[in-house]
């Protein structure tokens, strides 16, 4: 495998484990004291545990390149994971914006 598409995957990849922290400091926010609670301090370890893949990634990729991958990846879980777990809803301008954001990754990744 080279390491451009070793690199796009760790960036996807850690997009997800970016999810897994948003989704505890998720959880943080729902509690009156938010910055002490034990889903604070774990979503605050994930992201902390993605610096390692970010180095290696931005050795392979160009940072704007990571950027759009990393920022469509994280919109689309971030979205699943409102809608499957929180029961957030989507009205059809947020579901076309979600189009056009796999459509504006597919042209990044045919021309980029």
């Amino acid at each position: 495998m080279h390491g451009r598409t070793l690199a796009i995957l760790v960036t996807v990849g850690f997009s997800g484990v970016g999810v897994i922290g948003d989704y505890f400091l998720k959880l943080a926010s729902q509690r009156a004291d938010s910055l002490r609670s034990g889903a604070f301090y774990i979503g605050f370890a994930v992201y902390a545990a993605t610096a390692f893949g970010w180095v290696f990634a931005m050795k392979h990729l160009q940072l704007a390149t990571i950027g759009a991958l990393y920022s469509v990846t994280i919109v689309l879980l971030l979205t699943m994971l409102g809608v499957v777990r929180f029961g957030e809803s989507l009205n059809a301008p947020e579901i076309l914006g979600l189009l056009m954001a796999v459509g504006a990754l597919i042209l990044l990744s045919r021309f980029g």
